[in-house]
């Protein structure tokens, strides 16, 4: 058995140090300073969207207006999505003060049914013409979106984050105070 040089052995080692330390600052960038970006010097007005909901009526944007509204884009392929919409179902469970809606972008209803069922999902509407990507400038699932109870459009949390629960509470505690 041929044993590796010191030198490897320590290149290796460094490489593995400075890989953890990516992961560290990313973690710490996504849990602690990314859902905090609630400046509201960058809001800007929620377009007027309206979506079909699986109960058979309509949601509208607007209608959310005096309330502050996480609207959480994904579609039932995403692996990610299947992680990250359970934590934002049970915490829009133990938080009736807010409103959050799922929104399936792009997928036919009878997909967006059968997923929606398979993972509890309350309060769903969906996008089969997947207008939301281009209205809220979603670029990949799963993205939250915030707006505060004014209409603007306070923050986005592209991709998935296991920290969600925490941005969540974090913009409600914020929107909600009018800051």
């Amino acid at each position: 058995m041929q044993q590796s040089s010191p030198w490897i052995r320590r290149v290796a080692s460094r490489f593995w140090d400075a890989l953890a330390l990516v992961l560290v600052a990313f973690a710490i960038w996504k849990i602690f300073i990314a859902p905090r970006n609630l400046d509201p010097h960058n809001a800007f007005p929620a377009p007027h969207a309206q979506y079909a909901r699986l109960d058979g009526g309509t949601f509208r944007v607007v209608d959310a207006r005096g309330r502050v509204l996480f609207l959480d884009f994904y579609a039932s392929w995403c692996e990610p999505c299947k992680v990250e919409l359970p934590l934002v179902e049970a915490w829009a469970k133990s938080h009736p003060n807010a409103q959050v809606v799922p929104v399936d972008v792009g997928e036919p209803i009878a997909v967006v049914r059968a997923f929606a069922r398979k993972y509890d999902l309350a309060n769903v509407a969906f996008d089969p013409t997947s207008n939301a990507q281009a209205l809220f400038d979603v670029k990949g699932f799963p993205t939250v979106v915030a707006i505060d109870p004014q209409g603007k459009i306070r923050a986005k949390w592209p991709g998935l984050n296991p920290a969600i629960a925490l941005a969540l509470s974090n913009a409600e505690k914020t929107l909600a105070s009018g800051r």
